[in-house]
């Protein structure tokens, strides 16, 4: 099988990484935005994850003139009415970073109990063609909860405080095989994949 490349529109150094592991076994390269300088940032205004995704890709593809992958996630949070949400990524405002947002959060439901503490994650992906028509459109979510003090040293975002609870384990302390297989990307992505093979040709 004949590897084929493929854009993603974003610039999250360790989702680029995550995104081509779940791409490669479809026989996929992964080529992130960041190589080409002069695409300017997409604003994310939408008001869904789907929304953002579908933008991400459809206006770096046009700016392009290649297939692009967007893909917007994050966590929603039931006790705090679905925030971060979309704002997860900015969730601390001007400057934003994993440590901030997370301490955000934490500080938001420091007087949540435990049995109101459940969330999920989201994950919508969007592939458009060079034209900028969306041509695939898919979501994964992953249910959990969150936890009060940081676990494991792998993932990132809000992964050490996001807890599986039949594993007993956050998603910074399972291992890359298992988050591959469970989480809200990799869901997504299992939906993603055979729909994508099924148009491949049309990247020759």
């Amino acid at each position: 099988m004949s590897e084929r490349t493929i854009v993603l529109g974003s610039r999250n150094v360790k989702k680029i990484r995550e995104v081509a592991e779940l791409l490669a076994p479809a026989g996929f390269r992964v080529v992130p935005v960041t190589e080409f300088p002069d695409v300017p940032e997409v604003i994310e205004d939408g008001d869904t994850f789907a929304a953002n995704a579908a933008k991400k890709a459809t206006e770096v593809a046009v700016a392009l003139n290649q297939w692009v992958i967007g893909e917007d996630s994050g966590l929603c949070v039931d006790a705090l009415k679905g925030a971060p949400g979309i704002y997860s990524a900015r969730y601390s405002g001007e400057g934003a970073t994993d440590e901030k947002n997370n301490e955000k959060l934490l500080c938001e439901m420091s007087d949540v109990p435990d049995e109101r503490r459940g969330a999920g994650y989201v994950c919508s992906v969007a592939l458009s063609s060079p034209s900028g028509e969306v041509r695939i459109a898919v979501e994964g979510t992953c249910r959990g909860r969150v936890t009060r003090e940081a676990r494991g040293d792998g993932g990132f975002g809000y992964d050490p405080y996001f807890l599986i609870p039949e594993f007993h384990r956050t998603f910074a302390e399972l291992s890359v095989l298992v988050k591959h297989t469970l989480s809200h990307r990799a869901r997504a992505f299992s939906l993603f994949v055979p729909q994508l093979r099924k148009i491949s040709a049309e990247f020759d």
